[in-house]
């Protein structure tokens, strides 16, 4: 009888990963690294356990919106106060916040609930070329398309 393969904190092997956001569209690079924190791109995939790999993102501020969205789509956040809503559109947060903006759109994509908590934590995103994780290793990651 076989049995099925479950990955626990014991046997999972995690590696760093560095993708460019330079020229790449928002929403499709974000998608593919979902898959990637989540673990979903490795055999030993098991969906209740946090399998994925820590994903470095550089180049934060150099990602491309298709279409009109840099002026109309709009970010907002709630201090809780009444009239306490604050909105940004995408232009002011990809040049003042690019990192904010990246982690936000991925989040969005990762399951919720402590799971998907676990797995945004390891998302490390960077403006510019360089990244403070030499020190790990990581390989360049190539993306599919």
């Amino acid at each position: 009888m076989h049995t099925t393969f479950m990955a626990n904190e014991n046997n999972i092997e995690r590696k760093w990963l560095v993708v460019d956001a330079e020229g790449q569209t928002l929403g499709r690079l974000s998608s593919e690294i979902a898959s990637i924190l989540r673990g979903k791109h490795k055999p030993t995939y098991t969906p209740h356990v946090d399998t994925g790999d820590h994903v470095i993102i550089i180049n934060a501020e150099k990602i491309e919106l298709t279409g009109n969205k840099l002026n109309d789509k709009m970010y907002y956040r709630h201090s809780g106060h009444p009239g306490g809503l604050k909105s940004r559109n995408a232009l002011e947060m990809r040049t003042k916040y690019p990192e904010q903006m990246m982690e936000l759109t991925v989040k969005g994509m990762l399951p919720k609930g402590s799971l998907g908590r676990q797995m945004a934590k390891k998302l490390h995103v960077f403006r510019g070329p360089e990244h403070t994780h030499q020190a790990q290793k990581p390989e360049v990651y190539e993306l599919r398309g």
